[in-house]
């Protein structure tokens, strides 16, 4: 069985999961972690929880989601695991953090490319790769079918999708990545999202704004 895991870090409100299996392996995934005290928070579950952190994963590169890229890397010895086409989001994020106030500790280059049709393991579970760019241009959800739930970054939140006004974004392919890619989905498949609470498929299926017709 997988275990989930939310903490909620840095200004933005940035959801961090940590995904564990029953040897105590973990994936880190998004980790916002920004202030001394977030880093601690995170750090001392896993120490108290006795994981064994094995991959750094972003769903994507915005600078929310990867404010404790380098703090992960660095302590668990971890490479960044994205997709390839996140390579050009990550690289301004430092530029980026100084013109809005933020200081950003510069997170490791992408050394290991997520594509869809290759699935992530952790012992001996699986987390399948979805593509679904369009929030960013290289958006990926992880989806858990034995466990019954998606990681899903920014793609789809509880009755809204992400923003698509950032470069790289664009509404029509967002749309049709949900649609496609996650409509797909059994119903009750829960979803835990970047931002905010976690909802589930078929609620968002049914009760969306942005889908209802």
């Amino acid at each position: 069985m997988l275990h989930v895991v939310k903490f909620t870090f840095n200004p933005y409100q940035e959801n961090t999961y940590l995904v564990y299996d029953e040897e105590k392996s973990a994936i880190i995934i998004d980790p916002g972690c920004y202030e001394q005290a977030e880093r601690d928070t995170l750090e001392d579950f896993i120490r108290n929880e006795g994981l064994n952190p094995v991959k750094l994963i972003n769903t994507h590169c915005h600078i929310d989601h990867v404010l404790g890229n380098a703090f992960i890397a660095r302590t668990y010895n971890l490479k960044l695991e994205a997709h390839k086409e996140e390579i050009p989001v990550l690289a301004p994020v430092t530029e980026y953090g100084a013109a809005m106030g933020i200081t950003v500790d510069p997170s490791p280059d992408i050394e290991i490319f997520l594509e869809e049709g290759k699935n992530v393991l952790l012992g001996e579970h699986s987390l399948q790769v979805l593509f679904t760019p369009g929030h960013s241009p290289g958006s990926v959800c992880l989806y858990s079918e034995s466990g019954g739930f998606l990681i899903g970054g920014d793609v789809l939140f509880q009755m809204s999708i992400g923003r698509t006004d950032l470069p790289g974004g664009d509404y029509q392919t967002l749309i049709n990545s949900i649609e496609q890619k996650l409509f797909k989905l059994p119903a009750e498949t829960i979803v835990h999202p970047g931002h905010g609470p976690a909802t589930n498929i078929g609620f968002e299926q049914e009760n969306n704004p942005f889908f209802k017709t």
